[in-house]
């Protein structure tokens, strides 16, 4: 089943409409509508509203199948292009251990190339970690502007608007996402 498949599917389960969630993450009801029909491709910022708004994990947009075993990702998983997600926004991902159900945290595996990437800025709930592995990049937090380059990294709260901006042909790095409590 495809991610907007799943989308929708959690969504009518929950007897909820499009206009609803959509409210609830701040964007449109038309945006929705093509993220459902797997007309749009959402980055990771909109994925973690999207669960937010429907009371569950981004894994459990992305994984039809969850458990709460332990999870080992081989090289060889994330080494295979066809098993990323490519966005809209100019940037592919992948979500390592996103079968596991009810996790904190989400890593992603990210990879952007110079003048693909649109222009945009994130926000979100939670806490961001990132990880530069490969080439150099500028990430625009709030008001500062950080250059990046392989082994640094960046920390900060999610609900600040942050872009990132491709210096380098490609950029690829590890970015780790808070995920708030179902609990709380």
């Amino acid at each position: 089943m495809s991610l907007g498949k799943r989308i929708r599917l959690i969504r009518m389960e929950q007897k909820r409409t499009q206009e609803e969630i959509a409210k609830q993450c701040g964007f449109t009801k038309s945006l929705l509508s093509k993220i459902e029909n797997d007309l749009s491709a959402p980055p990771v910022a909109t994925l973690m509203k999207i669960a937010g708004a429907l009371g569950v994990r981004v894994s459990d947009l992305i994984e039809e199948q969850s458990s709460n075993a332990t999870v080992f990702n081989s090289s060889r998983q994330y080494s295979d292009k066809d098993s990323w997600l490519r966005t809209d926004r100019g940037y592919s991902f992948y979500a390592f251990a996103s079968e596991r159900r009810d996790k904190l945290v989400q890593p992603y595996l990210i990879t952007a190339r110079k003048g693909e990437v649109k222009p945009h800025g994130f926000s979100h709930e939670g806490e961001e970690f990132i990880y530069m592995i490969s080439g150099e990049m500028t990430y625009k937090v709030g008001a500062t502007e950080y250059s990046l380059h392989p082994g640094d990294t960046l920390y900060f709260n999610s609900l600040e608007e942050h872009l990132l901006c491709p210096v380098s042909d490609e950029v690829t790095y590890m970015a780790i996402f808070t995920q708030k409590s179902l609990e709380q």
